[in-house]
């Protein structure tokens, strides 16, 4: 296999399309060295190296090592000759940057290694070639930190603790009376050389390599090892990769921004990541590397000031910019380096972004022509509207701010304050909200980024490590909050100074507005999402492509009416049983649950009958001529029945009399309620249940049909696993029903289905389908029982399983398509081939997740039905199942 791809000085032997072989930033450096802009020489090796090496058990395999470090060897040669030096060379030495690139994104999450090539030796070559000795040793104790932490393993033992070199440069600092790294002067710096270097050997056990070629396949190697790195893992998992995909590893000449102050490194994108703006938006570093500016270590300036710096590069820079939006159709994250004056472009990738900007950036898009309808929602991910769906800060309530900082990623977030990755990840896990405060954030805060609901950092930019990782989870940050002194080993933080200071705790509550950067004390009220004029343009055009429907699943007129406001089409599910857990209610559901016998239960059902019919008239009223699903009630028993004392004295005086509370409590009790007294087999043991419900259904829709109102029930069976079930049931209903409309002189159309819950009910779904207008899939129960999982249970070792890659993901958050899937299938299949035209839909939580609802797409759903906050996902999941359907030439329901 061809193990190594050039690029540079104007071609390159890959081009963007090869991101699987080349990883993204491979692709994109081939590509843009093929439209002829400026980017430094350099080679790629291939995910199939990295794959082939983790199959090794992380060595080279012995028909491919020694092909490839040849090769290597070789590609160094060629860009020294490239550029004129010599790779290890004692007077004009090459170095050059060793870098990651996976196929998807993954900002921040693997290594990169800078300044390679650099020793004792070739560190006085490059003082003496660029004139500058300050910049080459500046260079080199970069590079022996770099090397020290990423290849050679020297990292604080505690998360509390500062990196070990950054601790020293802090040290160094101090003794010399500096605030910034660029103070330092040449002394200084060959002093900080020398205690890294002491460190390494301290920490490491041995010494930092002199030689050159050690130094390129250590950092390879630790590039390729970094795929599985902790924080790497984590972002996999939260963004759905494969492991099996690999890194390329990039190798690059250097060009350097930090010989002097007519030198820069930056990174921009080109509209605003946030807001969606147009207009280059980014910032940059006189006199720095691009690791100063990525990692939050300094605060960078706006790009908008660089005019005024380095008019020419900020020119070329904006140029550049605007021609690689235009050929890759979509904002672009750019890392540039100016070397004297000369723009480099380090790297162009399609940038992370939050729903907001995702969604304004499709539609202008549009409107300048540069993408078609159906473009924008491909590049509209269905899980980020999630974002803009949620509420924010009441601006009617807004007290004084503590403090400032900028907006990196915005939203609301209310919590307690952690300050270190693992306590956010053990509170969340109990439960509740936090904040992660911190100086700055690195790479391995990832867990703790992902548990938190909000970031708060003292240092950093719009482009920190912070702020971009929150773009992409959809997390409200604010960084370079100025004002925020963090002390983690106290647990504390203190905003102003002097009678001014106010100190926080450990859980304390703070509010951050990621919107404006603002930060408040303890928790502020927030109001509704408001949908934005983009947002309705995108969801106009979703709904002119998709073909699935989109329900809601609602027991309240006040979730059927936020569900109808974001497009939902109807009711997929209403839980009759949530109705009953009222307090006005329960004691009356509690007397019929523990009635002696028939009698008694009628008599407690003739109380809950106005209440349900009540229920279901408000429903009716607020779906005005949409369909509405209602299930009949399908709990376990269990769930109603009391579990005080006092609760349980309450029933049994109500309805036993004074004696038995406990033991009707004790006899009700099951071993396994899931699969117990429940859904139709209370129909079936408690037909008076059922035909109460029926006859609240009946008689609100005469009353609401009365009322002008276009009502279109649709009554549904839970839990059937044998035909005879559904056909009792059904007479039940259309008995009760009839009885009704007819008593109040009006026709109304309904129909009655079953949830398909059961692997059994899918395998006889033909003989099913004869009693059924439709089905609708309860997946919550189908995974359950088909899996042989306890949902309420599996919280104890699902994770586990993700963690080791037994599961790819949840079944319960996403559909298995090898075997619910093939079930739902098979049910579907039997029960068409029974019944033509039968009506099929999901109502499990599994309706709201856009890979599931593609599943129900391709197998040939009507509609999918999910909690009314996942309307518009589904919505746009619906169009992008379509497109992807047109796109395989597969058929479109």
């Amino acid at each position: 296999m061809k193990s190594l791809y050039r690029f540079g000085n104007g071609s390159a032997d890959g081009r963007a399309k090869d991101k699987a072989l080349l990883g993204g930033k491979g692709a994109n450096l081939a590509e843009m060295a093929s439209l002829g802009l400026p980017v430094p020489p350099g080679f790629t090796i291939t995910t199939e190296v990295c794959r082939a090496w983790m199959a090794a058990g992380q060595s080279y395999p012995p028909e491919l090592g020694a092909e490839l470090r040849a090769e290597v060897a070789k590609a160094v040669a060629e860009l020294g000759a490239f550029t004129g030096t010599v790779f290890g060379g004692a007077d004009n030495p090459l170095l050059v940057s060793v870098r990651s690139g996976a196929p998807a994104s993954m900002p921040g999450m693997m290594d990169t290694i800078l300044n390679l090539g650099l020793n004792d030796t070739t560190v006085e070559g490059l003082a003496k070639k660029s004139g500058n000795p300050r910049f080459a040793w500046d260079c080199y104790r970069r590079f022996v930190g770099m090397y020290g932490e990423v290849v050679m393993g020297v990292v604080p033992a505690d998360e509390h603790e500062p990196v070990v070199f950054e601790r020293i440069l802090e040290d160094v600092k101090a003794e010399r009376k500096v605030r910034k790294d660029s103070d330092l002067d040449e002394a200084a710096l060959r002093d900080l050389v020398g205690r890294y270097k002491v460190a390494i050997r301290a920490s490491a056990g041995k010494d930092f390599p002199t030689d050159v070629t050690e130094q390129l396949w250590g950092s390879i190697d630790a590039v390729f090892r970094s795929w599985n790195n902790p924080r790497a893992e984590v972002y996999r998992r939260m963004h759905s990769l494969p492991a099996s995909m690999g890194t390329a590893v990039n190798v690059q000449a250097m060009v350097f921004g930090n010989v002097g102050d007519d030198c820069a490194t930056g990174v921009c994108f080109t509209r605003n990541p946030a807001t969606g703006e147009p207009g280059l938006f980014g910032e940059f570093l006189i006199n720095a590397q691009g690791e100063d500016v990525v990692a939050g270590i300094r605060t960078p300036e706006p790009i908008a000031l660089l005019g005024d710096k380095m008019p020419e590069a900020h020119a070329a820079l904006v140029a550049t910019s605007a021609r690689l939006e235009s050929h890759f159709r979509d904002l672009q994250d750019i890392e540039f380096t100016i070397q004297h004056g000369t723009l480099w472009m380090l790297q162009t990738r399609n940038g992370k972004r939050t729903g907001k900007a995702m969604i304004k950036i499709a539609v202008d898009l549009v409107a300048e022509g540069k993408i078609s309808h159906e473009d924008a929602i491909l590049r509209v991910e269905p899980s980020k509207l999630d974002e803009v769906l949620h509420p924010t800060i009441d601006p009617k309530s807004r007290p004084a701010r503590l403090a400032k900082g900028l907006p990196a990623s915005p939203g609301a977030a209310i919590g307690k304050i952690v300050f270190t990755a693992n306590a956010a990840e053990e509170m969340a896990k109990k439960g509740e909200t936090v904040i992660l405060v911190r100086v700055e954030t690195s790479p391995e805060d990832i867990h703790g980024m992902k548990a938190a609901a909000g970031i708060l950092t003292a240092r950093g930019g719009m482009t920190s490590h912070a702020a971009v990782v929150a773009r992409g989870m959809g997390k409200c940050c604010v960084t370079a909050c100025t004002s925020l002194r963090v002390d983690a080993a106290r647990g504390t933080m203190a905003i102003g100074t002097g009678a001014d200071e106010r100190v926080f705790r450990r859980g304390d509550v703070i509010t951050l507005d990621g919107s404006t950067g603002e930060v408040f004390a303890g928790p502020l009220p927030l109001v509704p999402a408001q949908l934005s004029g983009e947002l309705a343009q995108l969801m106009a055009w979703v709904d002119e492509v998709r073909k699935l429907k989109v329900r809601t699943n609602a027991d309240t007129p006040t979730d059927a009416q936020t569900a109808r406001a974001f497009g939902a089409e109807g009711i997929g599910l209403c839980r009759t049983e949530h109705m009953f857990f009222q307090p006005d209610r329960i004691l009356a559901v509690r007397e019929m649950i523990v009635a002696a016998d028939e009698a008694g239960r009628r008599a407690a059902l003739a109380l809950i009958l106005p209440m349900q019919r009540g229920d279901f008239e408000s429903l009716f009223t607020v779906m005005d001529g949409l369909p509405v699903t209602i299930r009949l009630l399908d709990p376990p028993l269990h769930e109603f029945l009391p579990h005080t004392e006092r609760e349980i004295a309450e029933v049994a005086d109500a309805a036993l009399g004074s004696r038995g509370g406990t033991a009707k409590v004790t006899e009700l009790s099951e071993a396994n309620p899931m699969l117990g007294h429940r859904g139709v087999r209370l129909g079936i043991t408690y037909p008076e249940i059922y035909e109460v419900q029926a006859r609240a259904i009946a008689q609100a829709a005469a009353a609401v049909s009365k009322a002008g109102r276009s009502i279109h029930p649709e009554i549904m069976i839970p839990l059937v696993m044998v035909p005879e079930e559904l056909r009792r049931m059904r007479a039940l209903v259309i008995r009760v029903v009839d009885e009704e409309l007819a008593a109040a002189g009006v026709s109304v159309p309904y129909t009655i289905g079953t949830m398909i819950e059961l692997p059994r009910a899918c395998m006889v779904a033909d003989q099913i389908a004869e009693h059924a207008d439709f089905f609708s899939f309860g997946t919550n129960d189908l995974t359950q029982t088909t899996f042989g999982l306890s949902r309420d249970d599996a919280g104890q070792f699902l994770p586990a399983y993700l963690d080791a890659d037994v599961l790819e993901v949840d079944p319960f958050v996403s559909l298995d398509r090898e075997g619910v899937g093939a079930l739902i299938e098979l049910a579907i299949s039997k029960g068409r081939g029974r019944k033509p035209g039968l009506k099929v839909g999901i109502c499990g939580e599994h309706g709201g997740d856009p890979a599931s609802v593609e599943l129900c797409h391709e197998l040939g759903f009507d509609y999918v039905s999910c909690s009314p906050f996942r309307v518009p996902i589904a919505r746009m999941a619906a169009a992008r199942a379509e497109l992807h359907a047109r796109t395989r030439g597969g058929k479109s329901s």
